[in-house]
């Protein structure tokens, strides 16, 4: 059996709300944490709630959705988004975003269901471990206690709460094992997203990210700058 995908329902329209909620409730291993009609208070609620999934509606007064959707990525423990709106032409936005699917009203129950397995796929998992091996030696480090990963030579270092360890698996394939828990700031260095504390520039002139459980502060390239800047304020 599935685990039970907790799920919040955002929509100012109270038919809307309805409809999904009724759609939602009729799915196997799936539970309404919460509805919400005020675009204002959404980041607020998902911090309380812990929602795996946001179902968010795009059009709506004040924030729209994608503009929520920006803000929730910085939460420690991001939902997964689902864009639910009548207007498709906010569709490449949506993916920029990386949202999990984009639902196009009057949404169909099986249109809704296959967007939240897709959701259920992209669920962190917080028992994943890296696995460290030196000669007969094997260490094992919690992946939710991983705050920085850099490249160097053959090898890729885990800076974690408990020090620093090898892997042999790149810095690509850890992105795409968890996906939403990492950002990019280097070629060579990726930062948990719930660890980013902030920037500074060294004695020779290159932006560095500081790292909450860690005094390695990876440098930030030209690229990614504008990207950690961003996620920074939306922190603050």
């Amino acid at each position: 059996m599935n685990f039970a995908l907790r799920v919040m329902i955002v929509d100012d329209e109270p038919p809307a709300t309805r409809r999904l909620e009724r759609l939602v409730g009729a799915l196997d291993d799936t539970e309404i944490c919460g509805l919400e009609h005020d675009a204002s208070q959404v980041v607020a609620r998902c911090r309380e709630l812990r929602p795996d999934v946001v179902l968010l509606d795009v059009e709506m007064p004040g924030l729209n959705g994608v503009e929520i959707a920006e803000r929730l990525r910085a939460l420690p423990s991001a939902p997964v988004v689902i864009f639910v709106t009548a207007f498709e032409h906010y569709a490449v936005e949506a993916f920029d975003l990386d949202a999990v699917d984009y639902l196009v009203k009057p949404v169909r129950s099986e249109r809704l269901e296959r967007a939240l397995e897709r959701a259920r796929v992209r669920q962190p998992d917080d028992q994943a471990t890296l696995v460290s091996r030196i000669g007969d030696r094997t260490i094992t480090v919690p992946v939710a206690e991983v705050c920085a990963l850099v490249a160097e030579d053959k090898y890729t270092v885990v800076h974690h709460a408990g020090g620093m360890a090898l892997i042999e698996e790149s810095l690509v394939s850890l992105e795409e094992r968890f996906p939403g828990r990492f950002i990019r700031v280097h070629r060579k260095a990726l930062v948990a997203r719930n660890s980013l504390r902030g920037l500074h520039r060294d004695a020779d002139g290159q932006e560095r990210v500081e790292v909450d459980g860690s005094e390695y502060c990876p440098p930030v390239s030209r690229r990614n700058l504008p990207v950690v800047r961003k996620l920074l304020m939306k922190k603050d």
